[in-house]
């Protein structure tokens, strides 16, 4: 394999280059063949949108809260909890934060509505 030229550079810093690309010599080049199998999409693998469904008579909303099949306390799928607004207070400095990182109009009225009230 022929060594590539470090060109371009403060002196002496093409030499270091070159120490450290022999200390970790890189491995061969890849070949077609291993590009092809790289690229090479397995059917039935998780993700493939053009496979055919691994569980034909179930429902496609099943896990979901509505619609045939089981929900997704059934499916085991844990629910997210909304954040809990304490108090008006609360809500105020919530609604401060997030104008403070997103200065808008409508939100500055929010927030002076919130002072206000």
């Amino acid at each position: 394999m022929a060594q590539p030229r470090f060109t371009g550079q403060t002196y002496g810093e093409a030499t270091q280059q070159q120490q450290r690309t022999r200390a970790v010599p890189t491995g061969p080049a890849p070949t077609q063949a291993a590009a092809q199998q790289a690229a090479r999409v397995t059917p039935n693998a998780p993700g493939s949108l053009t496979s055919p469904t691994a569980r034909p008579q179930e429902p496609i909303t099943a896990g979901a809260d509505f619609g045939p099949g089981i929900n997704s306390a059934q499916a085991g799928i844990p629910l997210q909890s909304t954040p809990q607004i304490a108090s008006k207070e609360d809500l105020r400095e919530r609604v401060r934060a997030i104008y403070a990182r997103y200065p808008n109009p409508n939100l500055y009225a929010l927030l002076v509505a919130l002072e206000g009230g």
